[in-house]
């Protein structure tokens, strides 16, 4: 992203700071050319918005997971290129919550050497507060029916992975 150059500058200052990847593949720019990810990517050359309608076309479409593969792969890239040690990886909207997405990230973060991926299980308190017209119950709908079945699932996939996550459900 935009502050990506400070963050390194920041991170290379901090040695024993523990730096993570952030794939991003939703609402914002992606590594590669669009013209190399066209399902990935919205008419302005940005990443999609329409997370469910994307998340479908991840599960559904093999070109559309040849892309996201390519994509991810790029980003690892990009960070290896920075000459810092890759600690963790989590993903913008907690994406990696998406099974196809947490398998691409783990096969192709093993070979860049991440050792742990951010598994969010956040309290609902946390979710209130970052969403402030949110009401308590859809809150917890959210927390109980959509996220933390997915939270559970990919904790397992890390687990079996090796990789650490402190945040593990």
């Amino acid at each position: 992203g935009a502050a990506a150059a400070d963050a390194i500058a920041r991170a290379r200052r901090l040695p024993r700071l523990r730096v993570g990847l952030h794939v991003v593949l939703v609402e914002g720019t992606p590594a590669l050319p669009a013209r190399e990810i066209p399902d990935l990517v919205a008419n302005t050359g940005g990443f999609r918005t329409d997370m469910a309608r994307l998340g479908f076309d991840i599960f559904a479409r093999r070109a559309v997971r040849q892309q996201l593969t390519a994509e991810i792969d790029a980003q690892f890239a990009a960070f290896a290129a920075t000459g810092l040690a890759l600690d963790h990886v989590n993903s913008h909207k907690h994406f990696h919550l998406h099974p196809t997405i947490a398998r691409t990230i783990i096969e192709i973060g093993s070979r860049y050497g991440v050792r742990g991926m951010r598994v969010p299980a956040e309290p609902r308190a946390v979710l209130l507060r970052a969403e402030p017209g949110v009401s308590w119950g859809a809150a917890q709908l959210v927390n109980s029916c959509v996220t933390a079945p997915w939270a559970y699932r990919l904790a397992r996939q890390v687990t079996r992975a090796g990789l650490r996550s402190p945040d593990a459900v």
